[in-house]
């Protein structure tokens, strides 16, 4: 399809081009035969003034010879035939090759004026320029110049072509007229105005269409890679507590743990927190369902962020499976606008994140400021960062940083995005800055 498109834009431009060369040959022959016309003009004019002149001078020599003229018979009688020695044409065509010869002047202003004024009869309005040249040629055979295309470089040292035409005005002296001009390529483009219009709107259109359809081709196959990737996942984190579940119900059967009360419970607990954790990860099937189908609503309402950030860290301390340093720079009292619960959620997984993503020991940072009438939040951690070239992928829904076919850490690559779009939908953004090995940083921006 490439190649094409590419053959189409080269085909049309080959077209448009040959087009230019042709209302340029055109313009070329106007000129010409604009040219040609003013000069035989000027001499019909010139040749009525020579034969006024000579009728008032002495008056018109006429001839008459009356010859008998013999047939191709014998005995046929002669009959008389009269044949006139001067034509009009003749003593006219003699009066200008005399006049040529005595060299009578040309007025290049009223040629020029002339050639003008023919020119915007006919449609164009060119600058020109007229002189008179003399043009000898070296054998009687030789061709007559009539047009005649040279390079010059203009003010820019940027060669230009002109364009010259020779029309004879006086074939005696080998006197020429010639007209000096610029190829007038706004004028041939403003002829072809409607041609170059609507070309480059289907050049544009088809490849402009062939481009959406590229990146709606590259979209659906980067869709299709990422939802591969998200049904593999999927599987694998519902499998896990599937296969705990009936190893654990297995024990009890047939390894007599039942005998057992503590080996019972300790299995009951694995159980149930395995089913616990399939319980959530069929509930974020469906709420990413349920997502597809409907706008997130909010309802905005004054919270308390020193309090609400508070909750979360006593919750996550509670849970936490390592040694975990928060470190606040919340005032307290700081009330903000926000939905409580989706926001909540939104500031929970972040902090999730930074605890998740680092080494056996985390430090995390939740840094707030004032800016004008707007405010900042940055949830930071020292944990193992993101590199660079996908960064700007992790907000997108299903995307996790690749760890090769190991997960150390469960889930679907759906959390960044929940947070974009609930900060989006607060009227907020939020950004990332992050080095592997070095921890990373997220920005909270409202206005």
């Amino acid at each position: 399809m490439a190649l094409c498109i590419i053959g189409i834009n080269a085909f049309q431009g080959y077209w448009l081009w040959t087009t230019y060369q042709f209302n340029h040959q055109q313009f070329m022959r106007t000129m010409q035969d604009a040219l040609y016309s003013v000069v035989q003009q000027r001499q019909i004019v010139e040749a009525n003034r020579l034969f006024a002149e000579q009728s008032h001078t002495k008056p018109p020599k006429r001839v008459v010879r009356a010859a008998p003229v013999a047939e191709s018979y014998p005995g046929a009688p002669g009959t008389p035939a009269l044949v006139s020695a001067d034509t009009l044409a003749r003593q006219i065509s003699t009066m200008l090759v005399i006049d040529w010869a005595e060299g009578t002047r040309i007025s290049l202003p009223t040629l020029w004026a002339a050639y003008h004024a023919e020119l915007l009869e006919r449609g164009i309005n060119a600058n020109f320029k007229l002189d008179t040249v003399s043009v000898h040629r070296q054998k009687p055979s030789d061709a007559l110049p009539i047009y005649q295309p040279e390079a010059r470089p203009d003010g820019n040292d940027t060669p230009t072509l002109e364009n010259k035409l020779f029309v004879p005005v006086n074939p005696v002296r080998h006197l020429y007229a010639r007209a000096s001009f610029e190829t007038p390529t706004f004028y041939l483009l403003r002829r072809m105005g409607w041609l170059l219009g609507s070309s480059a709107f289907l050049l544009l259109l088809t490849t402009g269409s062939f481009l959406f359809m590229l990146s709606t081709i590259l979209r659906q196959k980067k869709l299709s890679e990422v939802k591969n990737d998200f049904i593999n996942n999927m599987t694998h984190e519902l499998k896990t507590p599937i296969a705990t579940v009936t190893a654990a119900v297995e024990a009890l059967q047939h390894f007599g743990a039942l005998t057992d009360p503590e080996k019972t419970r300790t299995y009951l607990v694995i159980s149930r927190t395995n089913l616990q954790r399939l319980s959530e990860l069929v509930e974020k099937v469906l709420n990413l369902a349920l997502d597809d189908k409907r706008e997130l609503t909010l309802r905005p309402e004054p919270v308390n962020l020193s309090d609400l950030v508070g909750e979360l860290i006593a919750g996550h301390q509670l849970r936490a499976t390592k040694p975990i340093t928060f470190q606040t720079t919340i005032p307290p009292g700081t009330t903000v606008t926000v939905d409580r619960i989706h926001f909540g959620s939104s500031l929970n997984n972040l902090i999730e994140n930074a605890i998740n993503y680092s080494h056996e020991r985390v430090t995390v940072r939740l840094t707030f400021q004032r800016s004008g009438q707007g405010w900042q939040l940055a949830v930071a951690d020292d944990g193992i960062g993101i590199p660079q070239s996908y960064q700007s992928a992790i907000f997108d829904r299903f995307f996790r940083v690749p760890t090769g076919d190991l997960h150390l850490v469960k889930g679907f690559g759906l959390g960044l995005a929940s947070v974009r779009q609930v900060v989006e939908r607060h009227g907020g953004r939020i950004q990332v800055q992050s080095e592997p090995g070095k921890g990373s940083e997220f920005t909270l921006t409202f206005s």
